[in-house]
C-alpha cells in the first residue's frame, strides 16, 4: 500500500481499496459502480486535478464533519436522495476497511446520518392499465424483438442484463421455462458477460402461457430461414450477439413517452412484476426465488409495505367463525 502511515490520503486509500476489491474477485460492473459512487464524494478518483477537500485530507485527520460536508456537496449538486445515501454507504465501507487495517482509530462516516425525504421511492410500480398501455405501444413499435423482450421482463421479473444474455438455447419451450445463468452488462462503456449477482440468481423461471405462445411463434418465424442449431445460437435480441445494454433503455423511454406514461425506468418493470405478484397473493418465497434474490429477507425489506397492506386485509370476525352465514340455495 502506498504512503502507509500519516501521509496516506483518503484518495490514495480509496484507490488501493478499489484495487483490492478487484483482486478479491468482485465483478467488474460492481467495481465500476463502487468507483462512481465514491467519486461523487472524492472527485479526484476520476480527475486528479479536481477540487477534492476530503480526498486530499490525510486519512487519520478525517472527522464526521468532513464526511458530512462531502455528502452535502453531493446533495447540493442535485443528485437524488437515493444516490446521496449510496455515496454515504460507500464511505462507511471505505473507512470500515481502514479501521480493520488499524489505519484510523474510528470510522468517521458512521456518525453521519441522512434523512431522506418521506415517500422517496426506489422504483415505480406500474398500474395494470399502465402495463396494458405500454404493451399496446410495444406491439405497434417496429422492433418485434424489443417488444418481446419488454413482455418477457414484465412477465418474469428478470433483470435487464439477465434478459439480454438469453439465447434461444436457454429457453425450453417444451418444459415452459427458461434458464438464467449469466448477465450482459456494461463495463467501462462496453458490453460484457457477467456472472449473476448471487448463487440464487442462477435459476429456472417458468413461463406464463401467453408469453410461451409468443416465444414459440417467434421461434417458428426464425426457423423459416434458419436451422434449429442456428436459432439456438441467437440471442433473443441482437441476433448473433447481444445488443448494447443501453439500447433497451432508449427503447423503453421512447415507448413510455408514446404511451403517455412519463418516465419509466428499466428496473420499474421488475418492480412492477414483483408488486403485482405480491398484491395477488403469490407467496413471498416464490417471488424471492423468481427474482433471484439471495434470500426472502431481501424481498421482504423491499416490499414490506405491500405485505403489510395485504395482512391488514386479513381480518377475521369471531362471529363469522362461530356462526357462519348459511349458504344461499341454488
Amino acid at each position: 500500500m502506498r504512503n502507509v502511515g500519516s501521509r496516506l490520503t483518503t484518495r490514495d486509500f480509496a484507490l488501493d481499496y478499489l484495487k483490492r476489491l478487484e483482486r478479491e474477485g468482485l465483478r467488474p460492473n460492481s467495481i465500476r459502480l463502487a468507483q462512481e459512487e465514491l467519486a461523487h464524494a472524492l472527485p479526484s478518483l476520476k480527475d486528479p486535478k479536481a477540487h477534492d477537500p476530503l480526498g486530499r485530507m490525510r486519512l487519520q485527520e478525517v472527522k464526521p464533519v468532513h464526511v458530512r460536508a462531502a455528502v452535502d456537496r453531493v446533495a447540493e449538486a442535485g443528485y437524488a436522495p437515493r444516490t446521496v445515501n449510496r455515496v454515504l454507504m460507500r464511505l462507511k465501507a471505505l473507512f470500515r476497511e481502514a479501521l480493520r487495517l488499524e489505519l484510523v482509530a474510528r470510522n468517521p462516516a458512521e456518525a453521519v446520518r441522512l434523512r431522506l425525504p418521506k415517500g422517496e421511492k426506489t422504483a415505480r410500480a406500474l398500474e395494470p392499465q399502465e402495463v396494458a398501455r405500454l404493451l399496446e405501444a410495444a406491439e405497434a413499435s417496429r422492433s418485434k424483438d424489443m417488444a418481446l423482450l419488454l413482455r418477457l421482463m414484465l412477465e418474469t421479473g428478470l433483470r435487464r442484463g439477465e434478459a439480454l444474455a438469453l439465447q434461444w438455447r436457454d429457453i425450453d419451450l417444451e418444459a415452459g421455462e427458461l434458464t438464467v445463468w449469466r448477465a450482459w452488462v456494461k463495463v467501462a462503456g462496453r458490453g460484457a458477460f457477467s456472472e449473476p449477482k448471487t448463487p440464487t440468481a442462477k435459476r429456472k423461471v417458468p413461463l406464463p402461457r401467453g408469453l410461451l405462445l409468443r416465444l414459440k411463434a417467434r421461434r417458428e418465424e426464425l426457423l423459416e430461414r434458419l436451422t434449429p442449431e442456428e436459432v439456438d445460437g441467437l440471442f433473443l435480441v441482437g441476433g448473433v450477439k447481444p445488443v448494447d445494454p443501453d439500447a433497451f433503455n432508449h427503447y423503453l423511454r421512447r415507448l413510455a413517452e408514446r404511451a403517455g406514461l412519463g418516465r419509466v425506468r428499466v428496473h420499474d418493470l421488475r418492480h412492477t412484476w414483483a408488486t403485482l405478484a405480491l398484491s395477488r397473493g403469490v407467496p413471498l418465497e416464490v417471488v424471492s426465488e423468481r427474482l433471484g434474490h439471495a434470500s426472502p429477507t431481501i424481498t421482504l425489506n423491499v416490499y414490506r409495505h405491500l405485505l403489510e397492506e395485504e395482512r391488514r386485509g386479513w381480518v377475521l370476525d369471531l362471529e363469522e367463525l362461530l356462526y357462519p352465514a348459511p349458504r344461499a340455495q341454488a
